[in-house]
């Protein structure tokens, strides 16, 4: 058995509206909307995961959702646009991300990170 696919499902009473929040957030294409399920995807899908956490590190409470992204910077910057603000970060954590919390219209709250890299462009995160 190939798992192909993990998805995460987030509940909502007008999913054209979270949607929306995340299409602007995040740059996501809307791939379906059937009114009561609304599908948003990257331009390129990303791997397989599945996180099991007890907390969010640095003290920081457990978030529902983790986001990687390849600009952070540009995601603050979509952010200040909407009008929405960082819960915790923007924050470069000791093993190697550069994250921030910030919670959805729903109240979940989402891990927006990317991986620190040196000059290199290795990534540094520590295993």
């Amino acid at each position: 058995m190939r798992v192909s696919r993990i998805a995460t499902d987030l509940q909502s009473d007008d999913p054209q509206a979270l949607a929306g929040f995340y299409q602007g957030l995040l740059g996501l294409d809307i791939v379906m909307d059937q009114g009561f399920v609304v599908t948003l995807q990257g331009a390129e899908t990303g791997p397989v995961q599945l996180t099991v956490l007890s907390g969010g590190g640095s003290g920081a409470p457990a978030p529902a959702l983790s986001v990687e992204v390849d600009d952070l910077d540009a995601v603050i910057a979509r952010m200040a646009d909407m009008g929405v603000e960082a819960e915790y970060g923007p924050v470069t954590e000791p093993w190697g991300v550069r994250r921030l919390f910030v919670r959805d219209p729903e109240g979940t709250l989402v891990n927006i990170l990317t991986h620190s890299r040196d000059g290199a462009g290795r990534n540094t995160e520590r295993a």
